[in-house]
């Protein structure tokens, strides 16, 4: 497949371009600083806001799907997540594109509570609540859209993958709390998902328990 990644120097973004070439694919790596990730024969590498919809146009032709898996450092509100999945699906309409794979997390819709007693009641308050409010925004915009999408909910970040099997869940019981996953583990489940057409219309929210 020929991929469009936004945000590729990321945690996520550049594990999915190690295991996307592994796997034969060829990636148009889109990155907001230059010198952070080098092109090879396989990766293409583009400078330039995720928000900047003339930008995308420019070089989002020719693509066979689009991962948005752009980050943010700030603690404060943002609407960087709904701005660029703005400007991405503008860009994906323009050229024709209909597959979408976008990463949100633990915390968006009704993920929100079941990450763990540490994340539910540390980091989503006192770190991360104002960026999945504009999250929750994103995920409204993309499952308001024709596109072919999948909006991937990946547990809370860790260098280890947990010890039992990772849960794929598209429903969400009350007592279920996904307290792991690692950012290769993401990685590959979203070139699965796009390798087998899966999770279409769908909000998988994967992680170890």
């Amino acid at each position: 497949m020929r991929l469009f990644v936004l945000g590729a120097s990321g945690g996520v973004g550049t594990c999915l371009l190690e295991q996307a070439t592994a796997r034969g694919h060829s990636i148009t790596a889109q990155t907001r600083s230059a010198g952070k990730l080098t092109g090879t024969a396989s990766v293409n590498v583009i400078v330039g806001s995720p928000t900047d919809e003339a930008f995308l146009k420019r070089h989002i032709a020719g693509h066979d799907a689009v991962v948005l898996c752009v980050g943010i450092d700030g603690l404060g509100k943002t609407t960087l997540f709904s701005e660029t999945t703005r400007a991405v699906m503008a860009a994906m309409q323009a050229a024709g594109i209909a597959r979408l794979v976008a990463i949100t997390g633990i915390g968006a819709g009704d993920t929100r509570g079941h990450g763990g007693w540490f994340y539910n009641h540390i980091v989503y308050p006192l770190f991360t609540r104002h960026r999945y409010a504009d999250k929750d925004r994103q995920e409204a915009i993309i499952a308001q859209s024709g596109l072919d999408w999948t909006i991937v909910r990946p547990a809370p970040f860790a260098t280890r993958a947990g010890s039992g099997p990772l849960q794929v869940r598209t429903d969400i019981p009350a007592d279920l709390q996904l307290t792991s996953i690692t950012r290769a583990e993401v990685a590959g489940f979203i070139l699965d998902s796009l390798e087998n057409g899966g999770f279409i219309r769908q909000k998988p929210f994967i992680g170890h328990a």
